[in-house]
């Protein structure tokens, strides 16, 4: 199935609001622009003078002469006043005082000149900057009242941040939902209920309040909510966990409460909450107590939905990838009355989600899409839709026009192997090292009778690895023996077993190896039964933290003498596998050597390469997966 963020290959656009801007807006935007086009006129078209502007030596001069009559001096600055004309005529000036003249005063006295004082007149920058902080504010108010019409999240913090989504020229329906058959039939119910809701009151049933979507990260949970809201052709409203809780006290109960008023007026609809573990889980379990900010926001979220009546149209969908961690009140009959399970898709549906995506791109029709969705067990829709952009971005660096079955394959080897680090300077003798301790693991998958078939060993670094030695499963597998576990042991041990063959002693390069086949015998022994001497019992309580979601330890339930034979059980498990490995690759050295050697020379060899080199019987081609 499609991954949650690569479903909707036309995303919905939150749904706007009809007609042009309020008309509070229109009112406030037409005073602002008055009061612009007053400043303008007075700052631009006001009267100014037509004094005759003269400089401060021609006035002395006038002055000697007797021929100026009055004269008024501003801030000590500038001087304005008449001269007399020679028809008896007053002419008005104005000059610029260049600097303090002292016997100013005592000349214009001797001449009889009329002298006045005045204070200087605001420039037109001056009473720019005096206007600015007015229009400043004016321009906040503008701004605030026009928030206040809309979506203002600076006052409306209590408000719910749920997206309606409402196209109707593109819904995601079902069939854009790639399997999930079992998913798909319990949502139909909801669909008929908000299609045909008499039916179900004719019949006195009631159709659930809340369904739980169950499942993986990428296994396509947001877009079965979608599909089920396209379905039934209602308002789809879509709000993670995580939006409810601010750090404001009750923020999170009132956007509660704001959602669930906002169904009630938009029914029939289907009110999304995504991640609801982020808001959901057990009371109690952390430090805050009963006045816990997110606790409040969960019993808000009870007492909701508690008095919440079908009839009102609104079915309320939740996903989580956590249902471990939920409240039990959130779970019981009337709240989330039905729990779905989106699981992870089998390979006739990873071979139809692919289809999906690729038709979003220029694909060769050389491309075996049953192969590839083959080749490609345990992913999620998510991961195959992130597959397809990969080969289609290998497919752009190579200048290519269609995307061809090699790109594909350098897009899965990238994404379950990691970046290949061609860059990566290595000496010859780490190379060689590495060649065998790859060919240690990768000739043990033709001696093993319950291993997987080897894909691909390679000593190009990829990701933190020097080296790797991938095996895929023939088909899909949802429970594993005790045979195929112990030969995991030993493909484990076989780059350790490899080193001290070829060089008698091992190196750091086996750390990894070491952990993953002590975790994998710990778990045989104390989880799933398999330790020889120990009764069919679970050994160890896991100690996992509400708020952690993992384990950090686990709890010693049993005694000291228990405790000495599941380490002996572990130990002989892995004493067992690396006798193994080493009988198997002293017997076949010469095997191992080839291969090493072939591997420093080719870097990379597939499985056929490899049985080609050394003799193997080339295995049949796999019946390819019919689609469901």
């Amino acid at each position: 199935m499609s991954d949650d963020n690569k479903q909707d290959r036309n995303p919905r656009r939150p749904e706007l609001p009809q007609g042009g801007p309020p008309k509070a807006n229109k009112a406030a935007l037409a005073v602002f622009l008055s009061l612009l086009v007053l400043f303008a006129s007075f700052f631009f078209f006001s009267d100014k003078s037509q004094a005759r502007q003269i400089p401060y030596s021609a006035f002395l001069s006038y002055v000697e002469l007797g021929e100026v009559d009055t004269v008024q001096i501003v801030d000590q600055k500038e001087i304005k006043g008449y001269l007399k004309g020679a028809d008896g005529s007053l002419v008005e000036f104005t000059t610029s005082i260049p600097y303090f003249d002292l016997q100013l005063l005592s000349q214009l006295r001797g001449k009889n000149v009329k002298v006045s004082g005045a204070v200087g007149s605001a420039s037109p920058l001056q009473i720019l900057f005096e206007l600015a902080p007015w229009f400043f504010g004016f321009f906040l108010i503008w701004i605030m009242m026009r928030q206040m019409q809309g979506n203002n999240k600076a006052f409306q913090f209590g408000k719910s941040r749920a997206k309606r989504y409402v196209d109707p020229n593109k819904k995601t329906t079902f069939d854009d939902v790639a399997g999930q058959k079992e998913a798909k039939y319990e949502l139909m119910e909801v669909v008929d209920y908000l299609k045909n809701p008499q039916k179900f009151a004719k019949m006195g049933a009631k159709i659930p309040k809340g369904v739980l979507l169950v499942g993986m990260p990428g296994t396509g949970k947001t877009l079965i909510a979608k599909a089920t809201a396209g379905e039934a052709n209602v308002p789809f409203f879509h709000m993670s966990g995580s939006d409810f809780v601010e750090m404001f006290v009750g923020v999170g109960a009132s956007r509660v409460r704001d959602l669930f008023e906002q169904g009630r007026k938009s029914a029939p609809c289907i009110l999304f909450i995504d991640e609801l573990d982020a808001v959901g889980r057990t009371r109690g379990a952390g430090y805050g107590g009963g006045h816990d900010e997110r606790e409040q926001t969960l019993n808000q979220m009870l007492v909701e939905m508690d008095g919440f009546d079908t009839k009102d149209g609104v079915i309320i969908l939740a996903a989580t990838n956590r249902p471990d961690v939920l409240d039990p009140a959130l779970l019981r009959p009337g709240r989330f009355d039905r729990q779905v399970v989106v699981a992870m898709p089998d390979v006739a549906e990873r071979e139809a989600i692919l289809r999906i995506h690729m038709g979003n791109i220029p694909v060769s029709p050389s491309v075996d899409v049953g192969k590839l969705a083959k080749a490609t067990p345990g992913t999620s829709g998510a991961d195959l839709a992130n597959l397809v952009n990969e080969a289609a971005l290998f497919a752009i660096r190579k200048s290519k026009t269609t995307v061809e079955m090699d790109d594909f394959e350098d897009a899965r080897d990238k994404i379950l192997m990691g970046v290949a680090r061609t860059s990566l300077v290595i000496t010859e003798e780490e190379k060689k090292a590495t060649a065998v301790h790859e060919s240690g693991h990768a000739l043990l998958h033709y001696f093993l009778p319950n291993a997987d078939h080897l894909h691909k060993v390679t000593i190009v670094p990829r990701g933190r690895a020097l080296g790797l030695a991938l095996s895929l499963p023939d088909k899909d597998y949802y429970s594993r023996s005790k045979g195929w576990l112990f030969d995991r042991l030993v493909i484990t041990y076989g780059g350790y077993a490899a080193e001290k063959i070829v060089y008698g002693e091992t190196t750091t390069g086996t750390a990894q190896d070491l952990r993953q086949a002590t975790d994998m015998a710990r778990s045989m022994v104390c989880e799933w039964g398999m330790g020889e001497g120990l009764s069919p019992i679970a050994y160890g309580q896991e100690d996992e933290p509400i708020f952690l979601g993992k384990e950090i330890a686990r709890h010693k339930d049993y005694s000291e003498e228990t405790a000495r034979k599941i380490d002996d059980a572990i130990k002989s498990l892995l004493e067992a596998a690396l006798g193994k490995a080493m009988e198997i690759l002293s017997r076949e050295r010469q095997r191992l050597d080839r291969l090493a050697a072939e591997l420093i020379q080719k870097e990379t060899l597939e499985d056929l390469d490899v049985r080609h080199l050394l003799g193997f019987e080339i295995a049949a081609a796999p019946v390819q997966p019919s689609e469901a």
